[in-house]
């Protein structure tokens, strides 16, 4: 009963994550990075967008899924990007969901490995959210120098949006010139 009791909810948790993934404010769909602090040349902004699907799988966890009235899950991701990034990724998930009515949290990091606009590569995006008492924040960036084969030197951020039960993105990206 213990174990079908943590399943169910790192379930719910994840879930709380994925609404957290939805509430993105209107700047933060329209964030641009800012290339100056990138390098001395100048580079232009791209913007990349798209459908996606995403399976989450309830995981483990090597602690306790409730300390002091935090319950804790861990899952699994398992992305399908399309569009101007046609891409897999693999990852994994860290959530928190409070006693408090519409307040949680997610940490991830997943491997996304395809092409951007025909440039192929791989690289790493970092998820960072919280939603308190129902106010979402959502930062997805991707992890300085972790771009690969044509994605060497990228950097951006992203978007996810939900709505009639399908997932999108927007990515705003810059490529750093080669060496």
């Amino acid at each position: 009963m213990k174990s079908r009791f943590r399943a169910v909810s790192a379930i719910k948790v994840a879930a709380c994550a994925i609404l957290l993934a939805s509430g993105t404010s209107h700047a933060q769909k329209h964030a641009h990075i800012p290339t100056s602090s990138l390098t001395e040349t100048a580079m232009t902004t791209l913007h990349a967008t798209g459908p996606f699907e995403v399976k989450l799988s309830a995981q483990t966890l090597a602690v306790e899924d409730k300390v002091e009235g935090a319950t804790l899950g861990r899952m699994s991701i398992d992305k399908q990007f399309h569009g101007d990034l046609e891409a897999s990724s693999k990852g994994e998930m860290l959530s928190a969901m409070s006693g408090t009515a519409g307040s949680a949290g997610y940490v991830a990091i997943e491997k996304v490995s395809g092409t951007l606009h025909g440039r192929s590569g791989s690289f790493v995006l970092q998820h960072s959210a919280t939603m308190t008492r129902g106010t979402p924040a959502l930062n997805i960036i991707v992890v300085p120098d972790s771009g690969t084969g044509e994605l060497a030197g990228l950097s951006g951020t992203m978007t996810i949006i939900i709505a009639d039960g399908k997932h999108s993105y927007t990515f705003d990206y810059t490529l750093a010139p080669t060496p």
